[in-house]
């Protein structure tokens, strides 16, 4: 139940040294702020490094062929072989629990020779060759148009879809882009469709110079054949990758004849295991973060208890008088404990809108910035905050209990007689 007079004690009471009661809120006030910076900091390291990722479906890893290291049924060491069309069909029917299976061509590179051509302007782009699946493991935002389809795969259209540094270099500002044609190669394609990435961290630059083509017609305008020079295999949401790698390896090595502990003939980078790593990593941090806060906290919260003590020392009379006026046992402790406990939450609440401040003026000056490296959007979740105001409550709870009891130990006489 409310009680002004309660109220207007515990108020009295806090006032009566404003210096030591500063001073004694001071340490919650940065035990907090520290905690809530710390996670705040952690979770922007986390969000830098996880943007290398991309919006790429991380439960997914890339594959590739290699020179193999052993000889094996009459084939020599040192051979170098292609991964096939059938291979990508064997994978499909023999490994449980893939979701998407991309085969990929590429053609040139970023900064590398000048391969596109349009009227007078060149550009050095990536040209890949992909299946439509692609673009449900890299998620690209479709600025104009279409992305490639399984029309354009079986009629081996002469389509392409291209990134937005691809348009700046080829096209005059607010130029049509759909219906227009570019020279891959000496090669006319019909331009479908415009795109920038999910995500500008990371490779960003080289992603917007990027130019996809349906699977088919790759391999046809540019004499691949039934080759596949790399894929993409995502499992289900349920399975990790790393854990069917070994069977798709081993598949791979029985259909190209390559022996079975031959562990360098397939080259691979395993997105998933990577990305686990980086989680691990992270909550590692995170539970640093939480302990570190939670010492510097506690010091705070020891600041006060050693405080109230010398608040009761000092009351010891007044707490006589209200024992001999019939004043029980629990209002005596609960007055100590909510004395403490406002103490604590509003040096506490002081100190989240402090961290808070910080928080939003170093958002503001990345902003400004723009994108720095390993290192993006730090910020705290609501349950963090949530989080940070139990431990105020239980702390101040914690801070007043010894106090308290110490309070409630004294005899009325004993108080009394206290000068």
């Amino acid at each position: 139940m409310f009680s002004r007079d309660r109220w207007d004690e515990i108020l009295e009471a806090l006032n009566a040294n404003k210096f030591r009661t500063l001073l004694t809120a001071f340490g919650v006030f940065w035990g907090i702020a520290i905690l809530v910076l710390l996670l705040a900091l952690t979770n922007g390291l986390k969000n830098g490094v996880t943007a290398d990722f991309g919006d790429f479906a991380t439960n997914s890893m890339f594959m590739w062929t290699q020179g193999t290291s052993k000889p094996y049924k009459g084939l020599p060491k040192g051979r170098y072989f292609n991964y096939k069309v059938d291979d990508v069909a064997a994978i499909k029917s023999q490994i449980p629990n893939l979701k998407y299976i991309s085969p990929r061509n590429q053609l040139g590179g970023y900064n590398g020779a000048n391969n596109v051509v349009r009227g007078t302007k060149t550009g050095a782009f990536e040209i890949y060759g992909d299946y439509p699946e692609y673009i449900k493991q890299q998620p690209l935002d479709i600025l104009q148009g279409r992305f490639i389809s399984y029309s354009d795969i079986d009629a081996k259209r002469k389509v392409c879809v291209v990134g937005t540094g691809v348009v700046k270099s080829l096209y005059d500002k607010d130029e049509d882009i759909l219906g227009t044609y570019i020279k891959i190669n000496g090669v006319n394609v019909l331009v479908v469709g415009t795109f920038k990435m999910s995500n500008s961290q990371g490779d960003g630059e080289q992603d917007a110079n990027t130019i996809y083509m349906p699977f088919t017609t790759f391999s046809q305008a540019f004499n691949r054949g039934e080759n596949v020079g790399w894929m993409a295999i995502t499992a289900v949401d349920d399975v990790s990758i790393t854990s069917l790698k070994p069977q798709i390896f081993e598949l791979m090595k029985s259909r190209h004849k390559v022996h079975p502990e031959d562990d360098r003939a397939i080259g691979h980078f395993d997105l998933s295991e990577q990305f686990e790593r980086v989680s691990g990593l992270f909550s590692i941090l995170t539970f640093v973060g939480y302990f570190v806060g939670a010492l510097v906290l506690m010091s705070g919260i020891i600041g006060i208890s050693n405080i109230m003590l010398i608040v009761v020392k000092e009351r010891t009379k007044e707490i006589g008088v209200r024992r001999a006026l019939g004043a029980s046992p629990w209002s005596i402790k609960s007055q100590i404990l909510q004395e403490s406990l406002v103490l604590t939450i509003l040096s506490g609440m002081v100190g989240i809108s402090f961290a808070a401040l910080v928080i939003w003026i170093m958002n503001t000056i990345l902003d400004s910035v723009g994108p720095v490296q390993n290192f993006a959007n730090p910020s705290v979740s609501i349950q963090v905050v949530f989080t940070a105001l139990i431990i105020l409550v239980v702390s101040g709870l914690l801070a007043g209990l010894i106090p308290a009891n110490s309070a409630t130990k004294m005899k009325p006489v004993d108080a009394l007689r206290i000068e």
